[in-house]
């Protein structure tokens, strides 16, 4: 498939998977909705590795840092997700992950000592201020009620994470961990990480087997989390990271039009500026960051 194919499916993907996670809400745990969901997927995974002929062996240092990536990035990260989604509709949640190629570029920064500009800087405040213009309508609502507050701290932790998360991916990538292997293994560390959460919340892995909980399921293992990723990892390494990012700017976007077809979000005149100040933010980031 040609990088532009790539990128489109990678988009409508994740756009859709916000709503699909809210299919699963209610039916299991959320720790335990994400142990099934990347389970599955690392089993698949293991599978085309095998019917491949891939070999799955890897250093004990890779596996360390495999480990690390899949426990930040496939189990703590979507754990927040999850129960950000309990408190806010999904829409919103995709907006708050528009920052993660923000956070990203100063997590290089701070981590592998990449240059930042005056205009990566300024594109970053730009890209947080409209996502808080986004949620604005929201808070103004929250007099007593406190979910929005929680759903926007869930939000935020999921965000933090899964950008620490994609520092971990970078390293195994120059490292030369091979993309198929290491999603494998990782998404296999992530879901034993929620596995463990489910045992030390104290809840149990039973679910509720509809026909909707199922069909989510697949389609976010499946889709989700495997083509998805590997979409997002292949453009990565044939455009880099600063143009991949790209990606994160475009989904929250379609996540809001489904959000509201189907969970009856309300579009305001902040929610649009905010979305426009944050992909402006976005947009001056990644360029900024292709000039350099």
């Amino acid at each position: 498939m040609s990088t532009v194919q790539l990128f489109a499916g990678c988009v409508a993907i994740w756009g859709s998977t916000w709503l699909a996670i809210t299919f699963q809400l209610g039916h299991a745990a959320p720790e335990a909705s994400v142990f099934y969901r990347f389970l599955l997927a690392s089993a698949l995974l293991f599978a085309w590795c095998l019917g491949r002929g891939l070999p799955l062996g890897r250093p004990a240092r890779d596996h360390a840092w495999i480990a690390l990536q899949g426990a930040l990035m496939f189990g703590v990260s979507y754990i927040c997700v999850y129960y950000a989604e309990q408190n806010v509709v999904s829409g919103l949640v995709a907006v708050g992950y528009s920052a993660s190629p923000l956070l990203g570029m100063l997590g290089m920064r701070l981590f592998f000592r990449t240059p930042m500009t005056g205009v990566v800087i300024a594109g970053s405040v730009l890209g947080i201020v409209g996502i808080c213009l986004v949620f604005w309508p929201e808070f103004a609502h929250l007099r007593g009620d406190r979910r929005t507050a929680v759903g926007a701290l869930y939000t935020a932790a999921a965000v933090v994470v899964s950008t620490l998360g994609t520092l971990a991916a970078h390293r195994n990538h120059e490292a030369r961990v091979p993309l198929w292997q290491g999603m494998a293994w990782g998404m296999l560390y992530g879901s034993l990480v929620a596995l463990a959460a489910t045992a030390g919340a104290g809840r149990t892995l039973a679910f509720e087997p509809t026909a909707s909980y199922l069909a989510s399921l697949l389609y976010l293992a499946v889709f989700g989390s495997v083509l998805a990723f590997a979409a997002y990892l292949t453009i990565l390494r044939r455009i880099g990271a600063a143009r991949a990012g790209y990606v994160g700017v475009m989904v929250p976007i379609v996540a809001l039009a489904v959000s509201a077809a189907f969970e009856g979000f309300r579009w305001h005149l902040v929610t649009v500026a905010g979305i426009a100040v944050s992909i402006a933010g976005n947009v001056i980031v990644l360029r900024g960051r292709l000039a350099s």
